[in-house]
């Protein structure tokens, strides 16, 4: 079975924190020691969630993080995708010459991936951060 990385795990975790605290700035060493995860690893993990629109962030000594939407308008598989990349399932489904498969032309394998690939993204669509705190 394939694994999500920590980094989707965890920045799924801050966004739960962040969407649960929605009325409220969360200071990033906060998040950190309430969901016991390494401050220096959830800076990383928030840069690319506020690079996507989907974090918002205030200077100063009362300063921190919230979400940038609504929890309801905001999909784990925008989530995932902003943390993970937008890579394929498997790379025979890659897009780009440099990654095609040499067998591709008479994989009989190829749409069993590609239809698990359009299963997991149209479900991870389907969930909203709101639908994880309701």
């Amino acid at each position: 079975m394939f694994r999500i990385s920590t980094r989707s795990r965890y920045g799924l975790r801050l966004m739960v924190y962040l969407a649960q605290n929605k009325n409220k700035i969360c200071p990033l060493k906060e998040i950190a020691k309430k969901e016991n995860i390494s401050f220096d690893y959830l800076e990383k993990i928030i840069s690319k969630l506020k690079n996507a629109g989907l974090v918002k962030s205030l200077k100063g000594s009362r300063g921190g993080y919230f979400l940038a939407l609504d929890p309801k308008k905001i999909k784990i598989g925008q989530i995932i995708s902003v943390l993970e990349g937008k890579n394929n399932f498997v790379k025979c489904l890659a897009k780009n010459k440099k990654e095609a498969c040499l067998l591709e032309k008479k994989c009989l394998t190829k749409n069993f991936w590609k239809k698990i690939q359009d299963s997991l993204k149209k479900s991870l669509d389907s969930i909203t951060l709101a639908d994880l705190i309701d």
